[in-house]
């Protein structure tokens, strides 16, 4: 096992899970999707492969949806128990699996890379210089 290894989970603590090495990105998003998944002015995904990501407790519920801008499909999983969104997968991204930011154990572990979607962000929205910021999406690799 990678000696990186982070811990996290729901809200309730019915639902447990822990990732093992770097991620392959973080992103904070600022698209009205998840703005509606967190309740809050964006969301953070910790996007790692899905080989990384270990699942050690609890049963999830599947919410999945189109978006209204790509239309390809995106999957969100929550607790059954409290509803915290704790990971998703995206049409887009096949073999990797976001990790939202705010349920870590420690959510100052890893670094913001970039926020995408800042089109839809708040007017009040301020961002750190040391980060890339984009519009829409990130641009294709």
């Amino acid at each position: 096992m990678n000696s990186l290894t982070q811990h996290g989970g729901c809200q309730c603590g019915a639902v447990r899970y822990r990732t093992t090495g770097q991620p392959k990105r973080v992103l904070a998003c600022h698209c009205t999707s998840c703005k509606h998944r967190t309740g809050a002015a964006y969301g953070i995904g910790v996007y790692f492969d899905e080989t990384d990501a270990d699942f050690i407790r609890g049963t999830m519920q599947t919410y999945e949806f189109r978006s209204d801008e790509s239309g390809r499909w995106i999957r969100n999983e929550f607790c059954e128990t409290c509803g915290t969104t704790v990971t998703w997968t995206l049409e887009l991204r096949p073999g990797l699996r976001a990790i939202a930011g705010g349920t870590y154990d420690d959510p100052n572990w890893f670094d913001v890379q970039a926020h995408i979607w800042t089109r839809s962000a708040r007017d009040d929205m301020r961002y750190p210089d040391h980060v890339d910021v984009f519009e829409k999406a990130l641009p294709p690799v």
